[in-house]
């Protein structure tokens, strides 16, 4: 597998060059097949009943377009060569589709998080509000707006565009994928701010670990911090980060290290694969201890205000903890103190 810049893409992928022995195409249509499955296996299997949010409804449009691509890789796949609406369709253009749509989610990084971010930031403390019929429509229009921004511009750009007509003059055994420099990035800066973070508060996490505990609570399985900490600010957003550290870690410390073992080997991951639901989620926990972190006084302490994350339950992060309805039913030494 050789890889080399791809200069007329502004620097933003990497661009590989695959020999594959078997036909791309079913390859291309088995990836797919098994990237949808893990999109609505997420989406099945998360919590319901989450405030909406703009990450909410882009990762049902991802999913949406995964298969969509998926049933006209299949199609044109099965058929193999025919015309519709005056249009012939070959093998060839499940090569050219998932290059589109490779370039596309590569681009689509930094505006979605920004977003992301700014949405947790904006709502957070208000959460404990229902949400209006306004802001659904609202997400919605920027989800569209978002998607057709991208498409348009990969779409238009002169030299995108030259070296997507190329590609018909690659075999059917080769097709060219797209390595997005934005994931890379993205990765390598979360990482440095998880790792940042706990070097800053190791000896917290190691001593909140000793105390902490798994307890039963509403039928389901939470983390409780029988830890106290001096009542001032410095020190209550100290142990707050460490919280947040154990509980994002806790739900996704296997995403870490995948992440960390990608960074070390280099390895380049298609743009098509590497944007998921999975990793959306991953990211959209970050953004949501993020987000707690830095307005940590302004969340309002009430019940209504934790379902924001579909993986990561972040309640005991900040409330004091009444343990009487939970098992074993033990009272601890001490409380959470509220920062």
């Amino acid at each position: 597998m050789a890889a080399i810049l791809c200069e007329n893409c502004s620097g933003w992928y990497h661009y590989t060059q695959v020999n594959q022995p078997l036909d791309i195409s079913c390859m291309l249509l088995l990836i797919m097949l098994v990237k949808v499955s893990l999109d609505l296996f997420i989406l099945r299997v998360k919590q319901k009943n989450v405030k909406v949010s703009f990450m909410g409804y882009f990762c049902v449009s991802l999913a949406l377009l995964d298969f969509i691509l998926l049933m006209n890789i299949a199609l044109i796949f099965y058929f193999e060569d025919f015309a519709l609406w005056g249009v012939r369709y070959t093998k060839y253009h499940i090569c050219l589709f998932t290059q589109i749509i490779s370039l596309t989610y590569g681009i689509l990084h930094y505006p979605v998080y920004l977003v992301a971010v700014l949405d947790y930031y904006v709502t957070i403390p208000q959460t404990s509000q229902p949400p209006k019929k306004g802001q659904r429509l609202f997400y919605v229009f920027v989800v569209v707006f978002i998607w057709i921004s991208g498409f348009s511009y990969i779409l238009k750009v002169p030299a995108i565009y030259e070296e997507l007509e190329i590609q018909k003059h690659f075999s059917p055994y080769q097709c060219p994928s797209y390595v997005s420099v934005q994931s890379y990035s993205v990765s390598f800066a979360m990482l440095l701010l998880i790792g940042m973070a706990l070097l800053a508060c190791w000896k917290e996490v190691l001593t909140m670990l000793q105390s902490v505990r798994i307890v039963s609570f509403a039928s389901q399985p939470v983390l409780m911090f029988p830890y106290a900490s001096d009542n001032n600010s410095t020190c209550c957003r100290r142990q707050l980060l460490t919280r947040l550290l154990i509980c994002f870690l806790g739900t996704w410390a296997p995403f870490v290290l995948l992440q960390i073992i990608i960074l070390s080997l280099g390895a380049q991951i298609p743009a098509y694969m590497e944007m998921n639901v999975p990793w959306l989620y991953f990211i959209n926990s970050f953004l949501i201890a993020v987000a707690y972190w830095c307005r940590c006084h302004d969340v309002e302490l009430t019940e209504e205000m934790w379902s924001t994350d579909p993986f990561v339950s972040w309640k005991f992060c900040f409330a004091p903890f009444d343990n009487e309805n939970t098992e074993p039913a033990e009272k601890p030494g001490t409380v959470i103190v509220i920062c």
